[in-house]
Formats: structure tokens, sequence, C-alpha cells
């Protein structure tokens, strides 16, 4: 009689069981977008304070790369275009000289051009000879010939140092463009974070060498978080997108912790049953994953097991 007693407790216990394990429409992992942050220049870390566990900002600082040789180099092509800048050349010394050649001519020209009044007036009285003031022309015509050889020369003087410019500062655009070329070279040297969340995992620590590519840490936003479960073929019709569901883990004391979720994805192809995930039917071979995003208070973690109910 004591062991049909026994028995019976075992089948009720199993039974119990078997009906706690079933009280779930899906299951599966809590997972998050993780980023791995790589160094994007070479150089040894001169420092870098994060530590496993930390909890980081978005933008913030977390570590500065050497990247003294390279600041060397943005010197260098700096004093290359300094030293292209000083061979540009201005026009006003040569012009200044020829405006009072040009000053002096035009002062010339309008003596003659009184003259030559003048003179016309005497020769209307016949005191003066058509000669006088034939040569009086000639003075005129070649003033004005030295004005407008001197009106040339300036915008020859103005045109040509211009042509030379232009040719130095043709030379300096590419350098200009190097120097922002290195500006973003040293800007690579400040490793900034990406993303708000917790470091995961530390890949390197203060005084090594890093180089571009090389992985430094993981970070992954755990404040929400996406639980990756498994529903049958015959599921598929009774959710959607949005759907709110009810998300449950075991909270440490016999008992289970249920929070709100929603379903933001529903894979379009079947897959095989991964062996670790219960589905609501047993015997289905080929399962759709689905993602559920819950809000994390902190109690839930990076592949801790969960199940949804519907």
């Amino acid at each position: 009689m004591k062991k049909i007693v026994i028995s019976m407790a075992v089948i009720l216990l199993l039974t119990a069981c078997n009906s706690k394990k079933k009280d779930f429409d899906s299951t599966g992992t809590f997972e998050s977008d993780e980023v791995i942050v790589s160094a994007q220049q070479t150089g040894q870390l001169l420092s870098f304070t994060i530590h496993e566990g930390d909890k980081l900002q978005k933008n913030q600082l977390v570590g500065v790369i050497d990247v003294s040789n390279v600041e060397l180099q943005k010197e260098r092509v700096r004093a290359s275009i300094g030293a292209l800048k000083e061979k540009l050349n201005t026009p006003r010394p040569q012009i200044e000289v020829t405006e009072k050649q040009l000053a002096l001519e035009q002062s010339q020209l309008n003596y003659w051009l009184r003259e030559k009044a003048r003179t016309e007036k005497l020769l209307k009285a016949d005191a003066a000879t058509q000669k006088q003031l034939d040569d009086i022309n000639n003075k005129v015509d070649g003033a004005n010939r030295q004005i407008e050889v001197l009106k040339q020369q300036i915008a020859s003087f103005s045109s040509t140092i211009d042509i030379q410019n232009r040719t130095i500062m043709s030379e300096t655009n590419p350098l200009e463009k190097t120097v922002n070329e290195i500006d973003d070279q040293i800007r690579k040297g400040k490793i900034t974070n990406p993303i708000s969340g917790i470091v995961l995992t530390q890949y390197a620590f203060e005084g090594e060498m890093a180089g571009i590519g090389k992985a430094l840490y993981k970070i992954a936003n755990v404040d929400t978080l996406t639980l990756r479960a498994y529903i049958t073929g015959n599921q598929l019709p009774i959710i959607k997108l949005g759907q709110k569901v009810k998300v449950q883990t075991d909270d440490g004391k016999g008992g289970f912790k249920e929070t709100e979720g929603t379903i933001k994805w529903i894979s379009e192809n079947a897959e095989f049953t991964p062996k670790t995930i219960q589905t609501k039917d047993e015997r289905a071979d080929m399962v759709y994953a689905i993602k559920v995003q819950v809000k994390n208070d902190g109690s839930y973690k990076i592949g801790m097991y969960g199940e949804v109910k519907f």
C-alpha cells in the first residue's frame, strides 16, 4: 500500500511538472544587438578607461591612441603650405610706380592740350603758324599713346601676377586636402563609444598596441532585450507584428517573473527546431523564429531562458 501511495505521488508530480512545462506557447533565449568596437588608428593605447560591466553613454570618450607620428605629418604639410604662400606676389609695388608715370604723362597731356587750345586761337588771329599747331598735336598724340601703354602695363601686371598666384594656390589646394585627411586620422585616434550600453567583453588594455580593425571591446544595449523564440506553423495565424505578449522567466524563488513584451519580427522561413528549444507541439520538426522585445529592469540577462504566452 505504501508503494502505491509513493507511485501515485510521483505520477502526480510528473503530471504537474508536465503541465507546468506546457504552460507556454513558445520558448527561447534573450539576446541583444552587440557591437564590437575596433580601433580606427594604429598606435599605443595611451589611455583606455573601460572595464567589463561598465555602463557607457553614446559618444563617450573611452580611450586615446597615440597619433604623434600623424601629427608630425600634419606639421610638415602645414610648413609646405606656408612656404608656398610666401611665394605669393602682389602687383601693388609695380602698379604704384607705373601709376606715378601715368600721372606724370597725364599732366603733360593736360599741358599740351592747353597749348593746343591757345595755339589754335593764335592761328586764327594769324599770330601762330600751322607748323606750331601740328607740333603741339604731335605732342598730344604722343602723350595719349604713352598713357595707353602705361594703362596696359598696369592691367598686364595684375593679370600676370594673378596667373602666377593661381598657379601657386593650385599647389596648396591638394596640401589643404591632405591636412583635412590627416585631421581625420588624428580624430580617429580618439576612441568614442558608439552606443549607450554595458561593456560585455574587453579585448584590449591601456599600454597595448592597437591596430586598425583590432577589436577593443564588445558592448550591448541591455535596457531593452530581445527574446528570440520559436513557434510552429500552426501558431503562425494567431500572432502578428506589434502584438503584446507575456514573457516569463524563473524568479529564482520557485515562481515566475512576468513582463509584457511586443512581437517585433516574424521569420518568413521555417527552420529545424533547435535542440535547446521547446515548442507547444513537441512533435514539430520545423519552426519559425520570432523576436519579442522586452523592456529590461535589470533582471533579464543575455542568454537567459524565457517563455512566451500569447
